[in-house]
């Protein structure tokens, strides 16, 4: 299967205040096929989100580039839709509004009838269909996050982006809202991008995990195929040998990491 999403080559660097330069990521290669759910995962300060934004068009790549179905990437569009921790709404518009917001924008060919069908559709899919009407400051955070999902998908992108969606919410509402998001993009074949701390969460929805290395000049360490097919129950697959071996796998590589910036940080005090 070809590509749909390929990344090559690329570095990032930030310049610094005092004219220094900061050299976040270095020779990132990735491709992921149609309908792939790939986590990104490492510890804070590797990139992983300065990848996600390099995607979405959000920032640009000092070297290399981007692709996704074949178009290199410039700018933000509609074709990739992030979903952010802060779930991002206008706190006077409610629910419907926020997601008509995006759909009247990039859906104009529509008709009326068609973008209102739209909204009503993902919405009710996210669970929502008793408060549409309600403003964000009347939702759980939970119910937010339901709302921005409903956008980012409402519009039918071709790839979905995710920055830790789920972070801010607690243990309940995560599981649940990880479990419907499973479901969402496994049975539309919704190809996803999400950046996550969580090993649990990358094991539970991703069939791909790309390990990155510290920063600066981050680098991908390796990438864990994750074999379990969807739907995926976590009770299940939590008490395979696949499963503790792939997240043995995963604390150890993080923890090695963390060990690495800890003798860093000493030399550096000596």
């Amino acid at each position: 299967m070809s590509s749909f999403v390929e990344i090559k080559g690329v570095a990032k660097e930030f310049k610094l205040p005092n004219g220094d330069k900061n050299l976040v990521l270095e020779n990132i290669n990735l491709e992921i096929r149609p309908g792939d759910f790939v986590s990104l995962i490492g510890h804070s300060g590797c990139g992983k989100s300065t990848i996600l934004n390099i995607v979405a068009g959000l920032d640009q790549a000092t070297q290399g580039y981007v692709q996704v179905d074949s178009q290199r990437v410039l700018k933000p569009g509609s074709d990739r839709m992030m979903v952010f921790q802060n779930y991002s709404l206008l706190p006077w518009l409610t629910a419907w509004d926020n997601v008509a917001l995006a759909v009247n924008k990039v859906m104009r060919h529509r008709s009326k009838k068609e973008r209102h069908q739209l909204i009503s559709h993902y919405l009710e899919m996210v669970g929502l269909k008793d408060a549409m009407h309600k403003k964000p400051a009347q939702l759980s955070g939970g119910m937010k996050q339901r709302v921005a999902l409903a956008r980012a998908l409402a519009i039918k992108p071709k790839l979905l982006l995710l920055d830790e969606p789920f972070g801010a919410l607690d243990a309940l509402t995560r599981a649940n809202l990880q479990a419907e998001l499973m479901c969402i993009c496994s049975t539309h074949n919704i190809t996803a991008m999400m950046v996550t701390h969580d090993v649990d969460e990358a094991l539970l929805l991703s069939n791909r995990i790309v390990m990155l290395k510290n920063g600066p000049g981050a680098t991908i360490e390796q990438i864990l195929d994750v074999p379990f097919s969807y739907p995926r129950i976590p009770i299940e697959i939590m008490d395979s040998t696949n499963y503790r071996q792939l997240h043995h796998d995963l604390m150890q590589f993080l923890h090695h990491q963390q060990q690495i910036r800890y003798i860093e940080s000493q030399i550096t005090k000596v």
